[in-house]
């Protein structure tokens, strides 16, 4: 994701307005390790900001989709997420807890047959892997050891 500062440039650029609070949300973004969702976004802006709305958050969030800046996508953890990496990347989903991590690796080569595309045009690959993250698979194999 682009520097905050890049960011404002591009909302200026595209005519919109920069506030604090979109200044804000905008450095929230570049410091997640993590795909955040619009309410922890807004709780950790809310800290600093508490008169901030939940809908300037989303409004913020859902423009910045636009522009490219950042994704948005729903892995059936619960809640869209918005991910600041968009460079081509996969996903490891623990089905557990819901902890979603970032995959670097190329798998171009996964194609959908021609004969299966039913008029789709393919633009772009995503690989998403569901199991267990450490900690969930410590915690069931603790569970099911106290059961026998």
């Amino acid at each position: 994701m682009r520097d905050p500062n890049e960011l404002a440039a591009r909302f200026r650029q595209r005519g919109l307005r920069i506030t604090p609070q979109r200044q804000r949300i905008f450095q929230v973004l570049a410091e997640a390790t993590t795909h955040p969702t619009a309410e922890s976004v807004y709780a950790t802006v809310r800290r600093d900001m508490p008169t901030i709305s939940l809908k300037t958050v989303y409004d913020t969030l859902n423009d910045l989709v636009e522009l490219g800046e950042i994704q948005q996508f729903d892995l059936g953890v619960g809640a869209r997420l918005f991910d600041p990496n968009t460079e081509p990347h996969h996903h490891l989903i623990c089905v557990g807890c819901g902890k979603v991590v970032d995959v670097v690796a190329d798998y171009s080569q996964i194609e959908v047959p021609q004969e299966q595309r039913q008029g789709f045009s393919v633009r772009a690959t995503e690989v998403t892997f569901r199991g267990l993250c450490d900690q969930c698979s410590q915690t069931r194999g603790s569970r099911d050891q106290a059961s026998t």
